[in-house]
């Protein structure tokens, strides 16, 4: 089971049908769930941070692997990226993914994180990341199972 907590709601009708799209595919590999908890919006930044961080942690669980989106996390390769997949697999039936808001994730929640994880050292608008991670995850699905994918 793979569960994926972000910060803030989908607008854009095209960022919701490609966001869609991979979740029905994923769904021939994994049951995977899409939580979004409210974005604080432009208040202090660490009441911000410590109010979406109380609302991340009502979905967590002492027996998930959780694994963290942040710049100043570790880089794989799509292929790397798969066999960390495939062995956390082997050591947990939960995964979480967690997308921050805009001013992050706080330090409570990064603390539980067994992987933090960066896909670059850019910023990314947090509606579109969505998307990039769940086609990294759906890409690491085919080359686990050595199925074809573009490149």
């Amino acid at each position: 089971m793979i569960k994926i907590i972000t910060v803030g709601t989908i607008k854009e009708k095209y960022l919701k049908e490609a966001i869609e799209e991979y979740l029905k595919r994923l769904k021939k590999y994994t049951n995977i769930e899409l939580i979004e908890v409210k974005d604080e919006g432009l208040v202090e930044e660490q009441k911000a941070i410590n109010l979406e961080g109380e609302k991340i942690n009502k979905y967590l669980s002492s027996k998930d692997y959780i694994i963290t989106l942040e710049i100043e996390g570790k880089s794989f390769t799509s292929e790397e990226f798969a066999t960390k997949l495939n062995q956390i697999q082997i050591e947990s039936s939960n995964i979480v993914f967690i997308i921050g808001g805009s001013y992050g994730l706080s330090d409570e929640i990064k603390s539980k994180a067994k992987l933090h994880l960066s896909f670059s050292k850019m910023t990314f608008p947090h509606q579109l990341f969505r998307v990039f991670l769940l086609e990294q995850i759906y890409r690491a699905y085919k080359i686990i199972n050595n199925e074809s994918y573009h490149k």
